[in-house]
């Protein structure tokens, strides 16, 4: 019987050239189905313009509203800080960055600001919401810095000032948009009072002075890039 030569053995430089070729296919394979299922041109003009402050249905753009550190009282709702349009608005533009820079800034001769409260009167345990209002009334668009550094809310009642929404403000940030002739801008969100006396020290404090009701008499008065109400908007609290 003849024996049969032994089986030559590859070297270790081929079996690893072997795994390496077997590695390659299965990165194509993968990269192929990827390929199938994945749209990495797919994108949405969302994702290369950012947001523009919204435009309410009746064609009213949303402010911005300042977020408080004060704590309300336990029994008092919260304010919510975060802008939102109209529920029933689909936010647009109101301006490119072009228009932006070449109209003028706004001023108080062509925009006039309002305070407004949702409410005359408030009974017992509810809080005015406040709001500021603004429209241009000019005959050319112009520009505003409507930001919550520029918003000021203030509460008072006679000779007495009651609140200020500047005395525990946070985060204040800067919003330049373009208000088009006959165009009225509004806030967000109204900002809710929570019948407080507010004060740099007592931010953080859960009992601060409350305003007397019993049909006491108020007055709210606003400021807005530079532009204070003219007129004061009056509530009774209860």
């Amino acid at each position: 019987m003849t024996s049969q030569p032994p089986r030559r053995r590859h070297s270790p430089a081929v079996y690893r050239r072997r795994r390496l070729v077997v590695l390659l296919v299965i990165i194509l394979i993968v990269a192929g189905v990827w390929l199938l299922i994945a749209k990495p041109w797919a994108s949405t003009a969302a994702d290369a313009n950012p947001p523009s402050p919204a435009v309410g249905a009746a064609g009213t753009t949303a402010l911005p509203v300042p977020a408080a550190s004060t704590p309300a009282p336990t029994d008092t709702p919260t304010h919510d800080p975060t802008p939102s349009a109209t529920p029933s608005a689909t936010p647009s533009p109101t301006a490119t960055h072009a228009a932006t820079a070449t109209a003028a800034p706004c001023t108080s001769a062509n925009v006039t600001v309002d305070a407004v409260t949702d409410q005359n009167t408030y009974p017992s345990g509810q809080n005015p919401k406040l709001s500021i209002r603004l429209t241009n009334h000019g005959a050319k668009d112009c520009t505003m810095n409507v930001g919550t550094t520029t918003q000021k809310y203030t509460v008072t009642s006679g000779s007495d000032t009651w609140w200020r929404s500047t005395d525990c403000q946070s985060e204040p940030s800067d919003m330049v948009v373009l208000i088009k002739a006959g165009q009225t801008v509004q806030s967000a969100t109204p900002l809710t009072w929570d019948r407080t006396r507010s004060s740099v020290s007592t931010c953080n404090s859960q009992s601060r002075p409350r305003a007397p009701g019993s049909g006491a008499s108020y007055h709210l008065g606003v400021e807005i890039g530079g532009i204070a109400s003219a007129q004061t908007a009056q509530f009774i609290l209860y």
